[in-house]
């Protein structure tokens, strides 16, 4: 039978009227584009919306948000129109419960879909979850008939681009969304079976909403101030020779050798620092982001005779937004492609005259908003790792993987895309290494906020139709690097580079403040 003829697959979302909110429209939208499915949405009673979070949520919409528009917002009826169960609608091959109490009699082959969050069901979970906690771990548990529950799915959003609790639960819906759709393929009698234990909902109390709300203003003011006086956030770039005491993937820390610090004229910072060596010379490529524009393009510092960096040079801008210069070498060329995720594209340029000459090659991937691409060449294969986004959530949680039989392509999307959802162990951190036998790739660890820590996972499985990894060591600021994060490590064998931020005041504010403590009396 041909595609045409075949009835689309039958999806129910069962939603409480409480619940009832922008982001189940998103969930339909994609899983009728995903599945290529009929999707209809069913509206069942409910106790009232918990009072204390609908307050919470109105006084971010004002504080935090301006009245933008949002998933949490409420909707009614009318925006259902064509989309809400009928007499007439298929019975469902495919339910997706999000009430608090998942329930009812499916019939045997209907496949049951239901988000937990720390173990627990609906909207007040999730709340409470990010309330009292941070983000909560994910589960998509599917059930059929009287077999035993199963996590097909699960993962940890990150919450780095939300504002306050409506923002973070829109964070985690957004992610809840990718989770759904791979579960439905990811079922088998190999998923692990659900704890039916999970941590209690707390209720959010009016006191504690009255001093959120405090808390909420007062956070945004300090924000602003911070804004106001300093750059945020401002990168910097370390470097260092490799010595005998060997480097960070061989020492599983920063001691070592003293890190030297790449000096940046205040206004810009520096940040994603890759090494690369050609005609007896070392070179530093980064990204350079102009504060007044907050725009990046790539720059490029040489090192002399002397072991000392030369100046800064700018060396590709594009109109959009360029980062992480990730270089790979191939039949004697050198090759860039950098983050570009406003381009929509994964793109690769060629160097014509390295470090300053580089021409556009190639569109490795297109139509995907992706960041960090890295790749390399392992068993037979080019593989390129990369954070996808649909346009909302965190930038740094999806992990996508593609692989090539050769660099140029063509390049195929990994059976199990996303192959991770995980705010602390998805983003590439710099180029993937070979130690011992063993393929290893740096991650950024974003639980504490984008960038604030770096991972060191070993590869477990790679192949097409599989991936696993285990974070093994997790590195943070400390004395021997200090300052308040840390998300980049490369190495070529003869220069190794990190990355991380500080507080950097604004010069103008800054020479404002000396001027009038050194302005004498009277003036």
């Amino acid at each position: 039978m041909s595609t045409e003829g075949r009835a689309k697959l039958s999806v129910l979302i069962v939603v409480e009227a409480g619940c009832l909110a922008r982001w189940v429209l998103n969930l339909a939208d994609a899983l009728a584009a995903g599945w290529s499915a009929a999707v209809s949405i069913r509206i069942v009673d409910s106790a009232p919306q918990d009072s204390a979070l609908a307050s919470l949520l109105a006084l971010e919409r004002i504080v935090l948000r301006g009245h933008r528009p949002v998933w949490t917002d409420r909707i009614d009826g009318s925006a259902l129109a064509g989309r809400l169960e009928t007499d007439g609608t298929p019975a469902p091959k495919v339910v997706i419960d999000l009430r608090h109490e998942p329930g009812g009699e499916w019939p045997a082959r209907t496949l049951v879909l239901t988000p937990r969050f720390n173990g627990q069901c609906g909207e007040t979970a999730l709340a409470s979850a990010l309330f009292f906690a941070s983000t909560p771990r994910i589960e998509i548990v599917a059930r059929a008939g009287d077999a035993d529950p199963r996590v097909a799915a699960s993962g940890f959003a990150s919450l780095e681009a939300a504002q306050g609790i409506g923002g973070a639960m829109e964070a985690v819906w957004s992610r809840v969304i990718p989770l759904i759709v791979k579960a439905r393929g990811e079922l088998s009698r190999k998923a692990p079976l659900a704890d039916p234990s999970g941590r209690e909902i707390q209720p959010i109390s009016n006191r504690q909403l009255a001093s959120y709300g405090a808390k909420a203003v007062s956070r945004a003011a300090a924000r602003a101030a911070y804004r106001l006086c300093c750059h945020a956030p401002h990168w910097r770039v370390g470097w260092r020779r490799i010595a005998e005491g060997g480097d960070v993937w061989s020492r599983r820390d920063l001691a070592g050798a003293r890190w030297n610090v790449l000096g940046d004229p205040g206004d810009h910072f520096y940040a994603d620092p890759f090494p690369a060596f050609r005609d007896g010379r070392d070179w530093l490529f980064f990204e350079d982001l102009d504060h007044k524009t907050g725009k990046g393009i790539i720059s490029v510092v040489g090192f002399g005779e002397d072991g000392r960096p030369g100046q800064v040079e700018p060396v590709l801008e594009e109109p959009w937004h360029l980062s992480y210069p990730f270089l790979i070498e191939e039949d004697g060329e050198t090759y860039m492609v950098p983050e570009a995720s406003l381009s929509g594209e994964i793109a690769i340029y060629r160097a014509t005259d390295l470090p300053r000459g580089w021409v556009k090659e190639a569109v490795l991937v297109s139509g995907v908003e992706a960041a960090d691409a890295t790749i390399i060449r392992h068993d037979g294969s080019y593989w390129m790792f990369a954070v996808t986004r649909d346009g909302s959530g965190g930038y740094s949680d999806t992990l996508a993987i593609w692989h090539a039989p050769a660099l140029f392509g063509p390049w195929t999307p990994h059976a199990r895309n996303p192959v991770l959802v995980d705010d602390r162990a998805a983003r590439p951190a710099g180029n993937m290494v070979v130690r011992d036998g063993q393929l290893w790739r740096p991650v950024q660890d974003c639980r504490n906020g984008y960038g604030a820590a770096l991972g060191l996972a070993r590869v477990t499985q790679l192949d097409p139709d599989r991936y696993d990894q285990q974070v093994e060591t997790v590195l943070t600021p400390n004395a021997d690097w200090p300052g308040r994060k840390l998300h980049t490590q490369n190495y070529n064998g003869r220069i190794e580079a990190i990355d991380g931020s500080v507080i950097r005041p604004k010069l103008g504010v800054l020479a404002g403040i000396v001027e009038a403590r050194t302005k004498p009396a009277g003036q």
